[in-house]
């Protein structure tokens, strides 16, 4: 018996769904109900990672990483590049406004772990001190050059960009974080076909 691709793929999908759904729950319970959790957003299963360094006040009042300016800068961003924003996944290294990078490394492993990127874009430096504090599997250090494709894991390739949060109010910063970030548009344009 033979089973169709896409059974496959929707297995997978919800696999995603409720181990992304348990995480939230978890980081939920680390706030002890006195800090406002700040979780992923996107698609579980998403080929683009985006991940930055801390939660800004948008995000700590919805909940929801890279919710506000910076998601709104993103989103423009992805669609100027043709890049299926529903084929992205976003989230911030530390998950609480007084955040811990003990506490919050467990997270992010598990959250890649979840996800499965094709590409991780790894927004500003401490975002990218933080992914190496991780030590996931078989990852290589990741070079705080802007706008290269670079090897993560066997099956993950890195962009780094400056921190878009650092980006938005300043013209010089925003061309910067532009300049790297526009690599995803070939990257995402070089992908075969589903």
């Amino acid at each position: 018996m033979t089973v169709a691709t896409d059974e496959i793929y929707e297995k997978y999908l919800q696999k995603a769904i409720t181990e992304i759904n348990a995480l939230g729950d978890e980081v939920a319970q680390a706030g002890g109900g006195t800090r406002v959790p700040v979780v992923g957003s996107g698609h579980p299963l998403g080929d683009v990672f985006l991940l930055k360094y801390e939660p800004r006040a948008s995000e700590l009042q919805e909940g929801v990483a890279f919710f506000g300016r910076a998601g709104n800068a993103l989103l423009k961003s992805l669609q100027r590049l043709r890049v299926d924003p529903l084929a992205v996944y976003g989230t911030n290294c530390l998950k609480f406004a007084d955040g811990d990078e003990d506490e919050s490394r467990p997270f992010l492993s598990r959250e890649l772990h979840i996800v499965q990127p094709k590409l991780i874009v790894v927004m500003g430096e401490r975002a990218l001190a933080f992914l190496t504090s991780v030590e996931f599997p078989l990852a290589r250090e990741v070079e705080a050059t802007e706008g290269r494709l670079q090897t993560f894991t066997p099956t993950i390739e890195a962009l780094f960009t400056p921190d878009i949060d650092d980006a938005l109010d300043d013209q010089q910063a925003k061309t910067r974080f532009w300049n790297a970030f526009k690599l995803l548009g070939e990257w995402w344009a070089s992908l075969p076909p589903y």
